[in-house]
């Protein structure tokens, strides 16, 4: 049997560990209600992130869509070609989806309109990546025979958005070209 001493050894043992449970599930307790007002911070910072995410997307497509709009409405007046960028949250990212609207209906550009609206449509994608960097970059373009597999039925007016272009956002477009029509501005001739 078990003397006085040895029970009174065994439960001043389970005592102590007892202590050290009740101070491990408290510290535990504490790490988890640390760890929940992290998580909802994160939440509230992914909140902001979104939204402003959302804000600068706005901004970039009123900026990017008007600019490529106003393009291929220069070239091509008789199709009424918009341009638009639909964001699209997938798998916890953005995605972009570049489309024409035509008519108010929704046009994939490589499917649905003719190389000469995506090859516009590039070029001022281009032209509106340098209008939106940060910091701003200078404003010259060096174009090498630009619009060549354009239809000779819209030369003339690539001219008039090479000029719109340049007066309305102050770029300054070089351009090696052999099509007469495309000669706009300073001609040098080599």
């Amino acid at each position: 049997m078990s003397s006085v001493s040895d029970i009174s050894e065994i439960v001043e043992n389970l005592y102590e560990d007892f202590l050290l449970a009740k101070r491990d599930v408290k510290r535990e307790q504490e790490f988890l209600e640390e760890t929940a007002l992290k998580v909802e911070w994160a939440d509230d910072a992914n909140a902001i992130a979104q939204t402003v995410a959302t804000i600068v997307q706005e901004k970039a497509h009123k900026k990017i869509s008007s600019i490529v709009t106003k393009c291929l409405q220069t070239i091509f007046e008789e199709e009424a070609y918009e341009f638009s960028i639909i964001f699209e949250q997938k798998r916890g990212k953005t995605e972009a989806k570049l489309v024409f609207i035509r008519n108010g209906e929704e046009v994939d550009p490589m499917a649905g309109s003719g190389g000469g609206a995506v090859d516009i449509a590039a070029f001022a994608l281009r032209i509106s990546c340098l209008m939106v960097s940060r910091p701003p970059l200078r404003r010259a373009v060096i174009l090498d025979e630009p619009f060549k597999f354009l239809s000779k039925t819209y030369r003339g007016r690539v001219a008039s958005m090479l000029n719109l272009l340049s007066s309305e956002l102050g770029i300054q477009f070089i351009m090696v070209t052999h099509i007469p029509e495309l000669e706009v501005g300073n001609v040098i001739r080599l």
